[in-house]
């Protein structure tokens, strides 16, 4: 009687986990997708590192928490910027001199790995965010893995998947216990 509680209380939390699971997993990907960018956690932008130039501060494969700017003029030296590169290309790297000129700021940037700054300046109006502080080894890899079109498909498929074959064991345990429950009921008449 007691192995039953048991599995009873583990059939509630597996069920639970799993049910919680594909639907975070679903939110993320759809807000993703239909958002057309990267999700946002309380004002900040996740952005996921694909390059070793900050390490070891920024370990390749994190995410990073990035908030957006509301107001350029606040950089400084030291700050570590999201910056465009160019239309699809994002870099993270630290403001080593701020320049100013009559059209705004224009920052030197450089990667804490990396040998000498970039090749050239960043105007202020191609910086994105300024890095937080906050940083999630590894999850980049599944972020990046995620929003691609295989990606998206297994996070959404695979965890609706497990469900089912949970809830197809779970109906045939139940299934099979009614029937022990019949025969002994009708070994006692």
């Amino acid at each position: 009687m007691k192995s039953c509680k048991i599995w009873k209380w583990m059939n509630r939390i597996i069920t639970s986990v799993l049910m919680v699971l594909l639907v975070g997993v679903a939110v993320i990907v759809l807000s993703t997708k239909l958002s057309g960018s990267e999700p946002q956690v309380f004002g900040h932008q996740m952005k996921t590192v694909l390059s070793g130039s900050m390490e070891p501060g920024i370990q390749t494969g994190s995410i990073i928490a990035v908030k957006p700017l509301n107001d350029e003029n606040n950089l400084k030296k030291n700050d570590v910027i999201t910056f465009k590169e160019d239309a699809n290309t994002l870099i993270t790297h630290r403001i080593i001199e701020v320049t100013e000129t009559k059209n705004g700021s224009l920052y030197t940037t450089k990667g804490d790995n990396n040998e000498g700054p970039d090749r050239e300046q960043v105007l202020a109006d191609n910086v994105v965010g300024v890095y937080s502080g906050f940083t999630i080894p590894y999850v980049g890899y599944i972020v990046s893995f995620s929003q691609s079109p295989e990606g998206s498909a297994l996070l959404l498929i695979l965890p609706g998947a497990f469900l089912l074959g949970y809830s197809v064991i779970t109906i045939w345990r139940t299934l099979k216990q009614l029937d022990m429950k019949d025969e002994k009921h009708a070994d006692v008449k």
